[in-house]
């Protein structure tokens, strides 16, 4: 794809430089979605018939900003007016071009219908309608970042719902319209499954006499807390997305940062540079997600592990750093929005050339993490 500068009238924002998808009404989405339709048909009718190309914001490293807090202590990645296009006239590109508009047409019959998808749904219906262009789930996923690059506006816009793996337990009532309060220091230590329908995220309403927010990588570790109920010795909430983090995990932790600002977020997550993106992927943002990015970063802090918790571990339980763990670190080290003592921990990753799992604590006996979790919290021993 090339890089390309385009008129100012052809882009839906004036805003010069940061770029994001808002979330808008059906009517607005089916009208932009006619906008871009009437503009290639006007190319096409035109005295000098033309192919336009589709004008899509550049998710490369090099358009990728950090935008940091003024009003408050969340920072996040954003896109800036850089375009990049997808062209009916070069080769590389056809398939991409008619993907583009084949999302757009099943966007605009959901709409219209007012229905919600989710992308698995999305690649299935995809996949039997146009098979000469879909053949895999990360088609789907791109030409979806491609629809929402082009239109501007969000996934939730288009009709397309998050699929979540995410859970929430602990001191903290969720009030959801149409239906019975949730009391989430209530439930079995499996948690109360977090939606994917942002409608009802947006919605809910929230009670809670908690203090912190404990955001754990780990589903394993999320139950062991929650079986111990750490929500009853410490005030806390406790979410979990069950590893990377999914759009509805952190749209609930971004709600949740909103409606209770005294709250402190801290993550648990492993000593290795995948435990350290997903940190950075619930408090900045993903590049992929560079135009809905501020609509889920969080002020997260890192509650560990850390390098000096490393003496508590036995070395039996120190394993190598694999092959994928050092390019995700490499891809850490370039990124500008990495704070220092996040860079410096992920140098001795890196240098030591070995990670440690969160469960390495278990030495000590299943109800340690309790105790670590409480004794750093009351030392204030996070970063």
């Amino acid at each position: 794809m090339e890089t390309t500068e385009l008129p100012k009238s052809i882009l839906f924002f004036s805003d010069q430089q940061l770029c994001y998808a808002e979330s808008l009404p059906p009517s607005q989405v089916k009208a932009r979605i006619e906008i871009a339709l009437l503009n290639f048909l006007n190319c096409l009718c035109s005295p000098s018939p033309a192919i336009t190309d589709l004008p899509l914001v550049n998710k490369r490293n090099e358009n990728c900003k950090f935008r940091k807090g003024l009003m408050s202590d969340v920072s996040s990645i954003f896109l800036s007016h850089s375009f990049c296009t997808r062209s009916l006239s070069k080769n590389k590109d056809v398939k991409s071009f008619i993907r583009v508009w084949k999302v757009m047409e099943l966007c605009f019959q959901i709409v219209s219908q007012e229905k919600l998808v989710t992308q698995r749904e999305l690649f299935y219906k995809l996949i039997c309608d146009s098979p000469d262009y879909f053949t895999s789930q990360i088609q789907v996923n791109r030409t979806v970042q491609d629809v929402v690059s082009l239109l501007r506006c969000s996934r939730y816009s288009l009709g397309i719902m998050a699929s979540t793996r995410g859970t929430i337990i602990g001191r903290i009532l969720l009030k959801i319209q149409g239906q019975e309060t949730i009391d989430c220091s209530s439930l079995g230590p499996a948690g109360y499954p977090i939606t994917g329908d942002f409608g009802i995220l947006d919605s809910m309403r929230f009670d809670s006499d908690a203090r912190y927010i404990l955001v754990v990588e780990k589903d394993a570790v999320f139950q062991r807390l929650a079986e111990d109920c750490i929500f009853n010795q410490i005030p806390c909430i406790l979410i979990t997305a069950k590893g990377y983090p999914d759009l509805a995990t952190r749209f609930l932790l971004h709600r949740l940062s909103q409606n209770f600002p005294e709250l402190s977020i801290l993550a648990l997550v492993d000593w290795n540079p995948a435990g350290l993106a997903i940190l950075c992927t619930y408090k900045f943002g993903s590049m992929s997600m560079g135009l809905e990015a501020y609509k889920y970063a969080c002020n997260v802090k890192w509650l560990g592990l850390h390098e000096h918790d490393l003496e508590k571990i036995p070395p039996e339980s120190f394993i190598q750093l694999k092959p994928h763990d050092l390019q995700t670190a490499k891809s850490l080290m370039s990124s500008e929005m990495l704070p220092e003592m996040y860079r410096k921990e992920l140098a001795l990753m890196v240098g030591k050339g070995m990670r440690v799992d969160i469960e390495a604590l278990y030495f000590y006996g299943f109800d340690f993490l309790g105790k670590y979790i409480s004794s750093k919290i009351v030392q204030s021993d996070y970063m």
